[in-house]
């Protein structure tokens, strides 16, 4: 068998081995079914301008099937796969694919932490957004009420996606006579939201004693802002050495690229001998380790902030 058949079929068996193993039983039924165009196995195809969508509804009952049982919203990472396929495909070595398929909920996990992290400064943006509007509206001379629907459906507050439905709530509350402080404390369950239930605290003060609650959002949308502006310093001393990590980690892929310039077989010494397979392990230990350190000093710098 030439080395490159014995390759396709490797990558073609460890494709199918992940796909039952993860997708299980539900999965193959599912497949089958939209392979035969939503009929019964062994149906045939039907000819048509929509013959294609067989496989495509049966890598969606597949993606569906792997987010049931893991609770995975997947998505820029299963470009690893094909990436890792081309490096095997070029390599002659199956490692490159099965390095992808690690690599798949290692980068899953990455970016939806990174999402995390937008999520919240967009409602913190949100919370301190709504503060000062209604602050500004109550200085104008609008009731208390009005103020806060007059914000959320003029001004088409907010613009955090995750804080639509608490918005919602919140108008009803405003328009309709409901417990607008109750609305606030439930939409400030969200992480970044939680400026909500300080406004809640305000307007139930307000409201039932008769406080200033637009001095009230004032200082809370001024301690929101000193918040962001806290975290945009932290991200931009911490963008130096974030930068200096990554270019580190970086370096052993250059000197595999630039040995290859100079003629040299980098790759297959490393994925074909004994010898480059033990560096290649060791090179990787030491690389996960560096940058697992420098991660736990950048999230010691954050939590210390």
């Amino acid at each position: 068998m030439r080395p490159g058949t014995a390759l396709w079929a490797a990558v073609f068996c460890a494709g199918a081995a992940g796909w039952l193993m993860y997708g299980g039983d539900t999965a193959l039924r599912r497949a089958r079914l939209m392979l035969a165009g939503g009929q019964r196995p062994g149906a045939g195809w039907t000819w048509g301008p929509g013959m294609w969508r067989g496989p495509t509804a049966c890598g969606q009952a597949l993606l569906a099937s792997l987010r049931e049982r893991f609770g995975w919203r997947l998505g820029r990472e299963l470009l690893c796969l094909p990436a890792g396929l081309v490096l095997a495909l070029a390599a002659h070595s199956v490692l490159p694919a099965l390095a992808g398929a690690v690599a798949v909920p290692l980068v899953g996990r990455r970016l939806r932490k990174r999402a995390r992290r937008a999520a919240v400064e967009r409602r913190l943006t949100a919370v301190g957004t709504l503060c000062a509007t209604v602050a500004g509206d109550l200085r104008a001379g609008s009731p208390p009420h009005p103020a806060l629907a007059g914000a959320i459906e003029d001004d088409g507050w907010p613009d955090a996606p995750e804080l639509v439905d608490a918005a919602r709530l919140l108008l009803a509350a405003a328009r309709f006579g409901g417990d607008v402080p109750e609305a606030l404390r439930a939409a400030a369950r969200f992480e970044g939201a939680e400026g909500l239930a300080a406004v809640a605290a305000c307007w139930q003060v307000a409201v039932d004693g008769g406080a200033g609650l637009a001095a009230g959002l004032d200082r809370i949308a001024a301690a929101l802002r000193a918040e962001r502006d806290q975290r945009d310093e932290l991200s931009a001393q911490l963008a130096g050495p974030r930068s200096t990590a990554l270019m580190l980690a970086l370096l052993p892929l250059f000197g595999v690229v630039l040995g290859a310039g100079l003629g040299a077989d980098p790759v297959g010494t490393l994925l074909g001998t004994p010898a480059g397979l033990a560096c290649l392990l060791a090179g990787g230990l030491l690389e996960w380790a560096g940058l697992a350190w420098t991660g736990r000093i950048v999230r010691s710098a954050e939590e210390s902030w």
